[in-house]
């Protein structure tokens, strides 16, 4: 009976964490779109507006405790790093000629840049293995970016940018924990990066059309989503019993390439995720061993 339990446990979670890997894939879809005649820093912008209107009713019922924040500065170093990281992407996806899986395939190497920039800032000591992952990850990218080709896109270069601040995200995260409700650091992200990205919103400023504020909504309400579907899997199961579900995401992002841009999964990108993905996750299964090893000794 505890076997299926688990079971049953472990499907649950799958479906929370697929489902948010959708929800991801279909926001990269809709900032394709958008980036089409909206400049991408309105688009990042309105992304984060939304999201925080989108979150303010929940705010409002939890009442006064869930505005509570003991850390600002940290949102505001969080904020400021989370809009250029998604500034950047909305760049790269609406570059023309740039593969929209490309997105993906580069959302799978953060893990390798959060190896990286921990060793270079808090000095943590990197196995032998972990550093032949990382650089083994490094030569995938470069395999997907093609930069030994003729077709070698220097546009494409915005996600790797981003993913570095992506990286850097996850390591403010790991140093400085601030010891607050979820919806509350979800909440300042996402109202503190509204305001720092207003200005460089204002210089470019289109005014969206009644359908473009219908879809931004739909963006800035799906990146909340997406955290929320991703909590409530690891609320069920390890994180680490997930990850091999993360490169799911790639079946999504190939399926809207091609069947909405008439995209085929190019050989780069094939060859880059088969590279990439088995870096990644030895990564993944070492930091989860590593982790539950500084569990047991405390």
């Amino acid at each position: 009976m505890q076997q299926k339990s688990n079971s049953m446990l472990f499907i649950k979670a799958a479906l929370f964490f697929i489902i948010s890997l959708f929800i991801s894939s279909s926001n990269d879809v809709l900032m394709r779109f958008l980036g089409e005649r909206l400049d991408s820093f309105q688009v990042a912008w309105f992304r984060f507006f939304f999201g925080t209107l989108s979150l303010l009713p929940f705010m409002l019922y939890y009442g006064k405790k869930s505005f509570y924040t003991s850390r600002p500065f940290i949102h505001f170093i969080r904020g400021a790093l989370l809009f250029v990281a998604v500034a950047a992407w909305s760049i790269g996806l609406s570059a023309k000629d740039v593969p929209f899986t490309l997105a993906t395939t580069m959302s799978f190497t953060v893990p390798i840049f959060v190896l990286i920039l921990a060793y270079i800032f808090l000095k943590e000591k990197i196995v032998l293995s972990r550093w032949a992952a990382a650089i083994l990850g490094l030569f995938g990218i470069l395999v997907s970016l093609e930069v030994h080709s003729a077709d070698f896109n220097i546009y494409s270069l915005v996600f790797l940018i981003s993913v570095i601040f992506f990286a850097s995200l996850d390591i403010i995260n790991k140093v400085l924990i601030v010891k607050e409700s979820t919806l509350a650091m979800l909440f300042y992200s996402a109202l503190v990066t509204t305001i720092i990205g207003f200005i460089p919103a204002i210089l470019v400023w289109q005014n969206p059309t009644l359908n473009e504020l219908f879809l931004l909504f739909i963006l800035g309400a799906g990146g909340n989503l997406i955290l929320y579907f991703i909590l409530k899997a690891f609320a069920l199961v390890d994180v680490s019993a997930l990850a091999p579900l993360r490169y799911v995401e790639i079946i999504f992002s190939t399926a809207f390439a091609y069947f909405l841009f008439h995209e085929q999964l190019k050989n780069s990108i094939l060859l880059g995720c088969a590279i990439i993905i088995p870096a990644t996750l030895f990564l993944a299964y070492t930091e989860a061993k590593k982790t539950k090893f500084e569990k047991e000794r405390m």
